[in-house]
C-alpha cells in the first residue's frame, strides 16, 4: 500500500509543475495592451469645460445686545404680585375639577387644534375641531378642549371662546379667555 501511495504523489508531481508552468502563459494570453477607448474617453472628459465652485458666502459679525432692564419687567419676580396671589387664591377657591373624565381634545394644547367649521342642527351648533392625528372632532359648547382644562362657552361661525383654568405661578389657578378661529379666514 506505500508502495502505491509513492507512486501517485511521483505522477501528481509533474502534473502540477506543468499546471504550474502553464498557468502563467495562459493568464498573459488575456491580458491585451489595447486600451485605446479607454485613452478616448478619459480625452473627451479632460476636454469638457471646467465647472465654477460657488465662493463661500460672507459671514457677518455677531452683534452683541446690551440687555437694559429700566422698561422691561423682572424676569425674577413672579408674574402676579405675592399679595394679590395670596388674597387669590384664599378668596377665590378655583380650580379645575380633577374628578372629572378628560375628554379626547384636552390632550392637545390648544394651538394644535384647528376649527374647521360648525354644524348647526335642531337649533344646535356643533363645531368641527381637527386634532393633530388628523381626526375631527364635534364639540358643543360645555366640552372641554386643550391642555389647560378649557370649556367652551360659545360657538360662533368663525370662532370658539372657551375659559382656561391656568396655574397662576404661585401655586394658586386663575382664569382666562381663550379663542380658537376658523381656518381660513
Amino acid at each position: 500500500m506505500t508502495n502505491d501511495i509513492q507512486t501517485h504523489s511521483k505522477k501528481s508531481v509533474p502534473t502540477f509543475v506543468v499546471l504550474c508552468l502553464c498557468l502563467p502563459v495562459l493568464l498573459t494570453a488575456c491580458s491585451s495592451d489595447n486600451t485605446s477607448d479607454l485613452q478616448e474617453y478619459v480625452t473627451s472628459i479632460k476636454a469638457r469645460p471646467k465647472g465654477r465652485i460657488k465662493p463661500l458666502p460672507e459671514i457677518t459679525p455677531y452683534e452683541t445686545y446690551l440687555y437694559q432692564v429700566g422698561h422691561l419687567r423682572d424676569p425674577f419676580t413672579p408674574f402676579i404680585a405675592q399679595e394679590e396671589a395670596s388674597l387669590e387664591i384664599k378668596d377665590s377657591g378655583l380650580h379645575p375639577n380633577l374628578n372629572r373624565k378628560r375628554e379626547e381634545l384636552e390632550q392637545y394644547s390648544l394651538d394644535s387644534l384647528s376649527f374647521v367649521g360648525h354644524i348647526e342642527k335642531d337649533g344646535k351648533t356643533w363645531a368641527l375641531i381637527t386634532a393633530p392625528d388628523k381626526v375631527i372632532y364635534r364639540v358643543l359648547p360645555g366640552n372641554h378642549m386643550g391642555s389647560n382644562y378649557g370649556e367652551i362657552i360659545a360657538i360662533t361661525e368663525d370662532s370658539i371662546l372657551l375659559n382656561e383654568i391656568i396655574p397662576n405661578g404661585v401655586g394658586g389657578w386663575t382664569e382666562r379667555e381663550a379663542s380658537l378661529d376658523l381656518v381660513g379666514e
